[in-house]
């Protein structure tokens, strides 16, 4: 069986994801399997998934991906870079995913190749140096130095997101010695942040207007049924409280512990955590050209959920099973023996793992269990929902 790997956030599954898995199986066969490495509960913009990881890899199971397994949580919140590496590191581990798929907003495999080598390239440090040292952002700084090097069209996959993400991922398969095929699929239905993308459709949940129509109808069933129960959409709203009470537990010291926090940043973080009435207020305003609002989302998410600086460095340490249907249940069956990490299956498995894989699920687990205060149902709102929850198994019954 031919087996493609996604890396995916699926806030929500919608019609450009279900696009992108009838390309991804026309180019490679009808039978190849899909193994998605999908974002934990918090997410890589900096804030809260609307419904759970569960809700999430459930919906795209039944939408068509094989397997989905969980991203931990640092490499959640890290930069652009980091995300990749994490994702990539997933897919390398599974010992079955031979070839990498993502959508981009540029569909030719060697212009993003390109860009990636051109980032390793001797020249490229000490001219990202320079940028940087005029206090410019590191994506602008980054963009600047490429285009200084190798004229404005070299830096044009760093403008767009999809296609930025892209080369990040051919940068951590080559540092990882990972030889996968690269497929990147044009995307199409929707721009980046246009109707009926991702973000379209939590700005729809936010205002209270229909969004499930939008959708796929199997996601849809899966995301009706999860708000009937009071279990989202979760928004910003609804952990407003939890989070700035966890960030103003914070000092100094613990916030200059913080990923990407340097040159004094924690004292602005420190003034801004006490004056601001929500996370994205705080971010607000410690907002600064060399400090986008993306990076500092992360890092109040890192302080308020206790991701502490170098816990994203490497690669995450386990597999950890989210869902699956018959063709994953045969992949999940090939890892057995290919498989370069512990598979955890039942998260009770983790206690018999080393040192490193008990602290990231641990740490995992517990964002989820202040993910779900932003729940409608109090009910639902209970701890250790990581250590009760079994993989959801899409059958041919299940339909």
């Amino acid at each position: 069986m031919p087996t493609a790997g996604i890396i995916a956030e699926y806030n929500p599954f919608h019609g450009g994801h279900a696009l992108q898995l009838e390309r991804l199986r026309a180019a490679l066969g009808a039978d190849t399997g899909v193994v998605a490495v999908l974002s934990g509960d918090f997410v890589q913009r900096g804030e809260a998934a609307c419904f759970s990881k569960f809700a999430r890899a459930e919906a795209a199971v039944r939408c068509g991906v094989s397997l989905v397994i969980e991203l931990p949580l640092p490499w959640c919140l890290s930069s652009a870079e980091g995300f990749a590496r994490g994702g990539v590191g997933l897919l390398q581990a599974t010992g079955v995913v031979d070839t990498v798929c993502f959508g981009s907003e540029l569909a030719s495999p060697e212009s993003l190749r390109r860009c990636a080598e051109r980032l390793e390239g001797e020249g490229f440090a000490p001219q990202l140096r320079h940028e940087l040292e005029k206090g410019l952002s590191f994506a602008a700084a980054r963009e600047r130095a490429v285009t200084a090097l190798y004229g404005p069209e070299a830096a044009a996959p760093l403008r767009t997101p999809n296609a930025l993400l892209g080369v990040e991922y051919m940068r951590a398969a080559a540092r990882l010695g990972y030889g996968a095929d690269f497929l990147p699929i044009a995307r199409a239905l929707t721009a980046h942040d246009g109707e009926g993308s991702a973000a379209w459709l939590r700005r729809k949940m936010a205002r209270g207007e229909d969004w499930l129509p939008s959708l796929p109808g199997e996601a849809a069933a899966v995301f009706a049924a999860e708000r009937n129960a009071g279990r989202g959409p979760v928004l910003p709203e609804s952990l407003r409280a939890a989070l700035l009470s966890r960030l103003r537990e914070r000092e100094i010291p613990e916030l200059a512990a913080l990923p990407d926090v340097g040159e004094g940043l924690e004292h602005k973080l420190y003034a801004a955590i006490r004056d601001a009435l929500s996370v994205e207020e705080a971010a607000q305003l410690a907002k600064s050209k060399r400090y986008a609002l993306s990076r500092l989302r992360r890092i109040m998410l890192c302080a308020a959920l206790g991701v502490k600086r170098d816990m994203a460095e490497g690669t995450p340490p386990y597999l950890r099973v989210l869902a699956m249907d018959d063709r994953g249940a045969e992949l999940l069956r090939r890892m057995r023996d290919k498989a370069r990490l512990p598979v955890i299956v039942r998260p009770a498995a983790v206690r018999r793992l080393d040192a490193r894989c008990r602290e990231v699920f641990e740490l995992t687990a517990r964002a989820h269990d202040l993910y779900v205060l932003g729940y409608e149902n109090v009910a639902a709102q209970r701890c250790g929902g990581d250590y009760r929850a079994a993989p959801y198994i899409h059958r041919k019954e299940n339909v």
